[in-house]
């Protein structure tokens, strides 16, 4: 019985490793959207511009995802019409062999003032 146990708990040990890798990954893809939506909001309202979304996403990132995400690169884009938002990096590994890529992209139309002509 001992033997038995010996052989199979690194694989319930690695299961377990392999539960908690899945939720620091779902986690770190949460605050990867989260951040692409905050950064989204800040480029795209009258007035906004990229490097507003820039600075926001790195306030979101030192905030929420420096436990998290690692190796974190933000691209923050604003046409006349429509701004996007992507926000991807590495979840932090629990697993040391894995490396989870993350990715999250937010796009929206730009807000115009219009005045009272309608």
């Amino acid at each position: 019985m001992t033997s038995e146990t010996a052989v199979a708990f690194p694989f319930v040990l690695l299961l377990i490793l392999l539960i908690v890798q899945f939720g620091v990954w779902q986690h770190a893809t949460h605050v990867a959207q989260v951040t692409a939506m905050e950064a989204l909001a800040s480029t795209r309202v009258y007035g906004g511009s990229p490097t507003a979304g820039r600075v926001k996403a790195s306030s979101m990132l030192a905030r929420l995802g420096h436990s998290v995400l690692h190796s974190t690169h933000v691209s923050v884009s604003r046409t006349s019409d429509a701004a996007r938002v992507e926000v991807a990096g590495v979840a932090q590994a629990v697993v040391p062999f894995l490396r989870l890529p993350v990715n999250s992209v937010a796009y929206g139309p730009v807000e115009r003032f219009r005045g009272d002509g309608r």
